[in-house]
């Protein structure tokens, strides 16, 4: 049984077609990589550079003659059962250099649940130049039944902060993240 010649030059040139898109399809994979980077560096959003100097910590001097005050916020929805407290409620910092602050968190509801951390951070113009480095509202935490823990957050301030900001405050809303247990 002989194939058509005709039918034979499409399917031919299907293939070839069909091979052409999907080395066009892995050749845009790779240029989404130096893509992404431009974007990045272009809006200042998910640059990774920034984000590895943010978790190696301040690489600028401590200014000692500048000192900010760093107040603490817990929110609690009025949905779920929860402790959740700042340690103290605000520390005296001083620019470029690392500090840990502590949540005291507790499940309340009766059972074993998993938890997640917003943060926000007042004023807005501070957002940049407030860097945490480590922060339990990174991931979402779980908790056993009746669970208490503290709960630290790493962070310092950029000595590039305005001048006339004296003040910032890290409030954090604690949320009942109704995940299954079992992703233990």
């Amino acid at each position: 049984m002989s194939a058509d010649p005709d039918k034979q030059r499409k399917h031919r040139s299907l293939a070839w077609r069909l091979t052409l898109v999907a080395l066009g399809a892995f050749g845009f994979g790779f240029a989404l990589v130096p893509l992404y980077n431009v974007l990045c560096s272009l809006t200042g959003a998910g640059d990774r550079s920034e984000l590895t100097r943010a978790t190696e910590g301040p690489s600028e001097e401590v200014d000692k003659s500048r000192t900010i005050t760093v107040e603490f916020v817990a929110n609690l929805p009025t949905v779920g059962k929860w402790e959740f407290k700042p340690e103290v409620h605000s520390i005296e910092v001083h620019p470029g250099r690392l500090y840990e602050a502590k949540f005291l968190a507790g499940n309340r509801t009766g059972h074993a649940t998993w938890a997640q951390a917003v943060p926000d951070i007042a004023p807005a113009l501070a957002t940049p130049f407030f860097h945490k480095t480590e922060c339990f509202c990174f991931t979402q935490q779980h908790f056993d039944a009746s669970e208490t823990r503290d709960m630290p957050v790493r962070f310092y301030v950029d000595s590039k902060l305005p001048s006339y900001v004296d003040r910032i405050t890290l409030s954090y809303t604690f949320y009942d993240a109704q995940q299954s247990t079992s992703r233990r």
